[in-house]
């Protein structure tokens, strides 16, 4: 498995800022890219060398671009498998269709990271509202139900507080096949970013301290708290067993609550990730160009922090409007997504502060 040479092609399936960030990172390299997403509007095609707008599902276009390209990545999880089962018959496709395949379902998902020993909060498969009562029963309230495919940031989750809620809650989220989640009685949220090279070779960065604000990522901190310190090691070392067993090549990011019994081992995203946006300015090589390098076979780099304290901002809706005070900010780096409409929560740029 010899490494690609600088000038190769890479496909990035997916439009948004993390396949725009992608793509920087492997401009950075010396690699061209080549971008498809269905997306009227593309932050990736702004950075990206070439760009196809087309359906995933098209294999017209899908042979278009195993013959562009020698390598092929994806920037989220919500694309169809089918595509991308298709593609990796045609050329390398990096983090294999396993790992997407695992992480779309969240059932497949805990009963995957659980049977490698991690911890879960308690949950049941619910696909009727007589199977959402018996978990009810079974679990209890306060609960989280959770739609099994097209969540995040919040999106296809309805709080449940007592018994009486469950009809209420099958509704919101359209009568579709779910998981119900017991609370967790946590002190802190953190992820773990594993990067495995396409020899096995396996490193991670450090945990930040992730905060959320109705759902989506406010602020990530480095270093994190004892409470997560302590509870490193073990998510790391979960985090690694997870990427093996799914022959993973790339960045894979494991998301965990810091409990009084261990980490509690919540969500993983098959790919780079919003509390890994620190590493651009904050590690020695960012959780971008570590992808970048996995996917080509190159071998991986640092994640040592770059300063004493570090810290990640997200820009949601009309935060961005800050940037003129936000760029005479000394040690105050400011990434801004290239989007034309900044409505709530919608998320529009980070960023990042580095104390040496």
């Amino acid at each position: 498995m010899s490494a690609l040479p600088p000038g190769s092609v890479i496909g990035i399936l997916g439009g948004g800022q993390l396949g725009r960030m992608l793509a920087v990172a492997a401009a950075q390299l010396g690699y061209r890219t080549h971008v498809l997403a269905p997306d009227a509007e593309s932050v990736a095609a702004q950075t990206a060398s070439s760009y196809t707008r087309a359906d995933y599902h098209s294999r017209i276009v899908l042979d278009e671009v195993a013959d562009q390209t020698d390598v092929v990545t994806y920037e989220f999880e919500n694309i169809a498998i089918g595509p991308v089962e298709y593609l990796s018959g045609k050329v390398p496709v990096r983090p294999g269709p396993q790992s997407l395949s695992i992480a779309q379902d969240r059932a497949r998902e805990k009963a995957f990271v659980a049977a490698l020993g991690g911890r879960t909060a308690p949950w049941a498969s619910v696909s009727t509202l007589e199977e959402f009562k018996a978990a009810i029963r079974e679990i209890g309230a306060p609960a989280i139900l959770k739609t099994l495919r097209l969540g995040y940031d919040g999106k296809g989750q309805v709080r449940i507080r007592d018994a009486a809620e469950v009809e209420a809650a099958w509704a919101d989220i359209g009568e579709r096949p779910a998981i119900l989640e017991g609370f967790v009685t946590f002190s802190h949220e953190f992820s773990i970013i594993t990067v495995r090279g396409l020899d096995g070779a396996l490193t991670s960065y450090p945990p930040p301290w992730n905060e959320h604000k109705d759902g989506i990522l406010a602020r990530s901190t480095l270093p994190a708290p004892a409470e997560i310190a302590r509870h490193w090691a073990e998510a790391a070392t979960l985090a690694g067993r997870v990427a093996e067993a799914l022959g993973h090549v790339g960045v894979l990011t494991l998301e965990f609550f810091a409990t009084e019994d261990g980490p509690v081992f919540n969500e993983m995203a098959p790919r780079v990730h919003n509390s890994g946006h620190w590493t651009i300015e904050g590690a020695e090589t960012s959780q971008f160009e570590n992808h970048i390098r996995a996917i080509c076979g190159l071998p991986l780099g640092s994640t040592a922090l770059t300063g004493s304290h570090v810290e990640m901002i997200n820009l949601i809706g009309s935060d961005a409007d800050q940037w003129p005070e936000l760029l005479a900010e000394p040690a105050t780096h400011l990434h801004l997504y290239g989007k034309g409409n900044a409505r709530p929560g919608r998320k529009m740029g980070h960023l990042t502060r580095v104390r040496r």
